[in-house]
C-alpha cells in the first residue's frame, strides 16, 4: 500500500472517530499540551468531545502534590475571572461537558446502573475501594468521582463516543477506567510523568484494562513495565509530545547570538519539582564571577514569594525578572530573543518527577540551546554536548558551569541550537506525533 493510499485510508477512519478526551482541570495554563494535542487531532478529522473531571477554577492556584485539605481549600474557592488563559482554549470550554459531583441527572445515572446492572456497578466500585487502600489522595478521589462517571457513561453512549482517552494516570485514567467499564466504550491514557511516580495504587488495573497506554518516554514505559509487569509490553507504546514547529521558530532573519545582555529563559509552573531555587543559585554565582547576563522566569505558581526573597536577598533584582503568565505566543516571542534556556527539574521528597518538560521542546524548536537536569526522560530529548547540556539535579554549580561556557562560546550555542530543532522536526513534531497517536486510536499503528 503506497504513502498516499495509507493516508487516505487513515483519514476515512478518522472521519469515524469520535473520542472523548477526559483530563483532571480544563482549561489549564500549565496542560496546554492536551489542548493542542486535541486541537491537531480535530485538523486529521476526528471528532472531539471535552469531558474535565473539574472546571479549572483559579490558573493562579495550583494543588499538584498538595494534601487532600488543600485540594478542598482550593475547591471551595470561587472560581477566577478570565480563567481561560489561552484564546484557542475558549471554543472548548464552551462545549466542554463540565459536571457537579451531584446533580438529579447524576442520580437517576446511579439509580439506572443499580436496577439494570447491579452487578457491574458495585463491582467497580469495590475495585476503586479495594486497588486504592493505602492512598488517601486516590480513594477519596476515586470515590468522589465516581457518580459523575456513571453519567459520563450514559452520555457517552448516548453520544456515540467511540473511545475515550485520559490524560494522565491517576484521576483521569480511573475516570476512563470507570467509564470503560460500565458502557464497554474502548479507552486507553497517556501517562507523564508525577501521576505515575508518585503513586502506583490501581495502575495495574488501569493498565490491564486499556486498549493501550500510551506514554512520553522510554523512561516511562519501563517505569510502568517494572511496575505492571513485562506481559503488557506490546501495549505500551511510546508517542512523544509534541510542539508546533510553525508557532516555535527562528525568525526569518537570522537569529542573533551577539544579544547583550546574555539572556537566559525559564519557563514553568513556580513550585518544588521545577527547581527553580537552584537556578537562582547558578545566577548568583554567575554574578560573583562577573558575567552579565539576565533571566526571566515565565509562569506563576505558590513559591513566587519564597524565590522573589531568594532573588532579594541574593542581589538579584536587577539580573532576575519574573514575567508571570505569557500565552504560547508570547513565550515564543520571548525564546527568539533567548541565547539559553533552562530546565532545572528536581525530584521531590514526594516522588515527583518531571517527564519530559514540553518547554524545553519549545525551546529546541526555536534553535535555543537549552540546559536541563540529567533525570526522568529529559536524556531523551537532549543529546549532551550536541543539542544541549545536561547536568546533575540541584547541583547550582554545575548549572552555573553549563551556563557560563554557553555564554562564552556563541559557536557552540548556535551549533547546539541548529542541531536542538532538527531534534524536534524528527522527534517531537506536534502534527507527526498526533498521526501517531491518530494510528493508534484507529488500529492502523505498526511496531
Amino acid at each position: 500500500m503506497t504513502q498516499v493510499t495509507s493516508r487516505k485510508q487513515l483519514s476515512s477512519d478518522a472521519a469515524q472517530q469520535k473520542i472523548a478526551y477526559v483530563m483532571s482541570r480544563f482549561p489549564k495554563l500549565t496542560e496546554t499540551f492536551i489542548l493542542y494535542e486535541m486541537q491537531a487531532m480535530e485538523r486529521l478529522g476526528v471528532e472531539v468531545e471535552v469531558y474535565p473531571l473539574l472546571r479549572a477554577r483559579n490558573t493562579s492556584s495550583h494543588p499538584e502534590g498538595a494534601s487532600l485539605l488543600r485540594k478542598v481549600i482550593e475547591l471551595a474557592k470561587p472560581p477566577a475571572e478570565n480563567a481561560v488563559m489561552h484564546a484557542d482554549a475558549e471554543a472548548y470550554t464552551r462545549k466542554a461537558h463540565y459536571l457537579p459531583f451531584f446533580s438529579w441527572p447524576i442520580l437517576l445515572a446511579q439509580i439506572w446502573f443499580v436496577t439494570h446492572r447491579p452487578r457491574a456497578y458495585f463491582k467497580i466500585l469495590w475495585t476503586l475501594v479495594r486497588a486504592n487502600l493505602g492512598s488517601p489522595n486516590f480513594l477519596v478521589g476515586s470515590i468522589s468521582i465516581f457518580p459523575k462517571c456513571a453519567y459520563m457513561a450514559r452520555r457517552m453512549t448516548a453520544d456515540g463516543i467511540t473511545r475515550i482517552h485520559a490524560h494522565f494516570a491517576n484521576h483521569p485514567a480511573a475516570a476512563a477506567y470507570v467509564i470503560h467499564q460500565l458502557a464497554g466504550i474502548p479507552y486507553s491514557f497517556t501517562g507523564h510523568g508525577a501521576d505515575l511516580q508518585v503513586d502506583q495504587h490501581m495502575l495495574k488495573e488501569k493498565v490491564e484494562a486499556a486498549d493501550y497506554v500510551v506514554t512520553i518516554s522510554d523512561y516511562n514505559k519501563r517505569f510502568i513495565l517494572d511496575h505492571c509487569g513485562q506481559q503488557f509490553r506490546d501495549r505500551v507504546h511510546v508517542v512523544r509530545c509534541g510542539v508546533d514547529t510553525n508557532v516555535f521558530k527562528v525568525p526569518k532573519r537570522a537569529k542573533s547570538y551577539e544579544t547583550r545582555p546574555f539572556s537566559i529563559v525559564c519557563t514553568g509552573t513556580l513550585y518544588e519539582v521545577k527547581g527553580h531555587r537552584y537556578l537562582v543559585d547558578a545566577c548568583r554565582i554567575l554574578k560573583q564571577r562577573g558575567t552579565q547576563f539576565e533571566c526571566h522566569f515565565i509562569g506563576v505558581g505558590p513559591l513566587q514569594d519564597e524565590l522573589e526573597a531568594q532573588v532579594k536577598r541574593a542581589d538579584l533584582e536587577r539580573e532576575i525578572v519574573f514575567r508571570g503568565r505569557l500565552t504560547r505566543h508570547e513565550i515564543a516571542n520571548q525564546l527568539r530573543r533567548a541565547d539559553v534556556a533552562v530546565a532545572p527539574s528536581i525530584p521531590t521528597k514526594s516522588g515527583r518527577r518531571e517527564g519530559i518538560p514540553v518547554v524545553l521542546m519549545e525551546a529546541m524548536a526555536s534553535e535555543v540551546a537549552v540546559v536541563a537536569s540529567r533525570i526522568s526522560g529529559i536524556p531523551e530529548l537532549i543529546d549532551h554536548q550536541i543539542n544541549g547540556v545536561l547536568v546533575p539535579p540541584g547541583d547550582s554549580v554545575a548549572l552555573a558551569d553549563a551556563l557560563q561556557f554557553l555564554h562564552d562560546h556563541v559557536d557552540v550555542r548556535q551549533r547546539m541550537g541548529t542541531a536542538a530543532r532538527a531534534k524536534i522536526c524528527a522527534e517531537y513534531d506536534l502534527v507527526k506525533n498526533t498521526l501517531r497517536l491518530l494510528e493508534l486510536f484507529t488500529g492502523s499503528a505498526t511496531k
